[in-house]
């Protein structure tokens, strides 16, 4: 009790002098540098702490997304088999729907077989002409001015008879005028070409 009586002799804590520390006894001089190691270890861990638990803060908050991902990508993973029957199911459709459209090929066959269908129903055919390509997206369009004449059912029944046909042919621009006894009409048949230079 003696040894530490003397580690803080002559040091009255109401007269604290911070100019004076040198001579402060030797038991006091301990105190101060525990204190102050403690504070500084204090703060150097608050300081890490904080660090780590804005980091845990941060990564909390990616949470939420991930968890949205992660279910999202979990419902194509059990949906996968469907979804590889609707792709393999619209390739078929897209694959039946290219043999409907004529390659540069047919092109000619598909005039002839406006032109039997004309004569067909009775139709005069001024004339058939295959007009300039326009490329679009993915598609090339084929127009084709049709100039005919005939009666009122004559016209009816070509229309309908290239509706009926194999290929896709879509019809335009109808323009129907009296003639001498029977009815003029232009029209512009389109066909398609799918663009495969994409």
């Amino acid at each position: 009790m003696g040894a530490l009586s003397n580690a803080f002799k002559g040091f009255d804590i109401n007269n604290v002098d911070v100019n004076e520390a040198g001579n402060w006894p030797v038991g006091v001089k301990i105190v101060v540098y525990v204190l102050l190691f403690s504070a500084l270890v204090g703060a150097a861990i608050y300081f890490y702490v904080n660090d780590q638990y804005i980091a845990v803060e941060r990564e909390i908050a990616k949470e939420p997304p991930l968890k949205t991902e992660f279910k999202n990508k979990a419902f194509q993973v059990a949906n996968l088999p469907a979804l590889r029957k609707q792709m393999a199911d619209v390739e078929g459709r897209f694959s039946e729907l290219l043999t409907q459209l004529p390659t540069d090929k047919e092109v000619p066959g598909l005039l002839e077989e406006l032109s039997d269908i004309g004569r067909g129903a009775g139709l005069v055919i001024n004339s058939i002409a295959l007009q300039p390509e326009r490329k679009s997206k993915f598609y090339i369009e084929l127009p084709i001015n049709i100039n005919v004449v005939g009666s009122y059912h004559e016209l009816g029944q070509f229309v309908s008879g290239v509706a009926a046909i194999d290929r896709i042919v879509t019809l335009h621009d109808f323009n129907v005028r009296p003639g001498s006894g029977d009815l003029g009409m232009t029209i512009q048949a389109k066909t398609y070409r799918y663009d495969d230079t994409k």
